[in-house]
């Protein structure tokens, strides 16, 4: 009798324990299924991942409905770049979102330093007919740089053929894609998604993964906000989520590679050779050891190139001797480097498969006019 009153007490005693455990793994299962779906319901701002990528672009609620429009909801940012990378001539759109009560760090020539929480996505897309703007448009895939507690990392959408969601992708893919570009020429590309591990090899500095265009000088430009225009730079810290700007006087600018109004022969080139070639050919980039580095600030003309004989030679050397000869483009490896289609000799290796003619163009002229 007194051993099954006891059994009665425990049990009494330890129902309201049981509930309460009960209670607690009910609410993290509701977190977790929260989480596997972008906990998009019911959220009015962007959702990162706690743990695995979300499986859809919808889930991180960075659009408003119909997603195809690319219309980001409140606390997301549209942007551009001065001079940005090529990528088989696909058009882009760019935003940022950066929590609410954080911030990104003022860094003059580093890329700008984003607290944990920050997203930067990048939409790839391309007119049907880019003479007309309002022509129907194929968005081919959207990247996410996410950076969370352990650092940054790259997710890829591929967009469906209804054009209305997009899906995690992280083996890679090819799409073909058929345009009419400025000139009235149909063209056409094979157009390489990466795959997660693409992603490393150009955003990887000391072998961590980082953002690579949201520098300051690439960011000091006049942007058409729904608005009204203005300076990225000042937009941003209007809203709050960059500080410690010093005056835009102050604030470097890089010019526009294609628009000889923003700068000489040489900086249009040079910031070109640093956006598309920069990210691998610096010193703690996965080109570093070819001692050939064609960032901004480099200054070494031996290490931009000219009279240095490349690391490794082969079919990347074309037969030639030297990476760039002054005066004579048609001996110079990096030229020959840049008009190769072939996987084995194109640079750079990955984010295009075509020609960049007009780019081309620019580098052969620097080239030839070089003292």
């Amino acid at each position: 009798m007194v051993s099954d009153l006891s059994n009665r007490i425990i049990r009494s005693l330890c129902l309201p324990c049981i509930m309460g455990v009960f209670l607690l793994l009910m609410f993290s299962y509701s977190c977790s299924r929260q989480s596997e779906k972008g906990c998009r319901d019911g959220i009015q701002s962007p959702c990162l991942p706690l743990e695995k990528p979300h499986p859809k672009l919808s889930d991180y609620n960075l659009y408003k409905e119909p997603l195809d429009n690319l219309e980001p909801v409140s606390g997301v940012l549209p942007y551009d770049l001065n001079t940005e990378l090529f990528s088989d001539y696909a058009q882009k759109q760019r935003f940022v979102y950066v929590p609410k009560d954080t911030f990104m760090i003022y860094q003059e020539e580093e890329v700008l330093d984003f607290l944990v929480g920050s997203m930067l996505v990048k939409n790839f897309y391309y007119d049907k007919d880019q003479r007309d703007p309002s022509s129907e448009r194929i968005i081919i895939e959207t990247r996410l740089l996410m950076h969370n507690e352990t650092g940054w990392t790259a997710e890829t959408y591929v967009w469906n053929e209804g054009q209305n969601e997009a899906f995690l992708q992280q083996a890679g893919e090819l799409k073909d894609v058929e345009w009419i570009d400025q000139e009235g020429i149909t063209r056409k590309v094979n157009f390489i998604i990466p795959t997660k591990n693409d992603c490393k090899k150009c955003h990887a500095h000391n072998s961590s993964l980082v953002p690579l265009g949201p520098k300051v000088r690439n960011l000091n430009k006049i942007y058409p906000y729904a608005d009204g225009e203005i300076n990225q730079l000042t937009k941003w810290e209007q809203h709050g989520i960059l500080r410690e700007r010093p005056d835009l006087q102050k604030i470097p600018k890089a010019p526009v590679w294609d628009d000889p109004s923003t700068g000489t022969l040489q900086q249009r080139a040079r910031i070109y050779l640093d956006v598309n070639c920069g990210n691998c050919h610096n010193r703690s980039g996965s080109a570093g050891h070819s001692g050939h580095y064609l960032t901004y600030e480099e200054k070494d003309s031996s290490h931009l190139g000219m009279y240095k004989t490349p690391v490794a030679a082969g079919r990347g050397s074309g037969g030639l001797q030297y990476d760039i000869v002054p005066g004579h483009p048609d001996r110079s490896i990096l030229v020959f480097r840049m008009e190769s289609v072939d996987p084995a000799v194109r640079m750079p290796e990955i984010g295009r498969t075509l020609v960049h003619e007009e780019a081309v163009e620019l580098i052969r002229e620097w080239v030839q006019e070089m003292d």
